[in-house]
């Protein structure tokens, strides 16, 4: 078992910043592959990044690719999700997961309780 707990997320301007992170606790975090999820007003979550257990592979939504960056620190039990030239179509709530496979395509077993972000226009 284990538990996520996402932070970082907040109202931003378009164009801006935010770093999302999510702290993990419970089992060996080194050995869960984890990806970030969003979920808008009305519409179903999807998929926004992903990154292998040892975070030498990484993937992304076509939507963000070249804006946000997935990284983890393992010593730390984190995962971060930085996200730069933030659109107003970005504003969802952001949701970590961690997989227990090894390689893709993951599914998801653990996930976290969401942090909001908001891009104002």
């Amino acid at each position: 078992q284990v538990q996520l707990v996402e932070s970082g997320g907040g109202l931003v301007q378009a164009g801006g910043s935010l770093r999302l992170s999510c702290a993990a606790s419970g089992r060996t975090f080194s050995s869960y592959a984890m990806g970030w999820f969003r979920q808008a007003p009305g519409k179903e979550r999807e998929f926004v990044a992903a990154i292998s257990w040892s975070g030498g592979s990484t993937y992304y939504a076509d939507s963000v690719k070249g804006r946000f960056t997935i990284s983890r620190d393992n010593a730390k039990n984190t995962v971060y999700l930085q996200m730069n030239s933030l659109k107003p179509e970005d504003t969802a709530v952001y949701y970590c997961a961690a997989s227990e496979m090894r390689t893709p395509p993951y599914e998801y077993d653990y996930w976290g309780q969401g942090t909001q972000v908001t891009v104002s226009s």
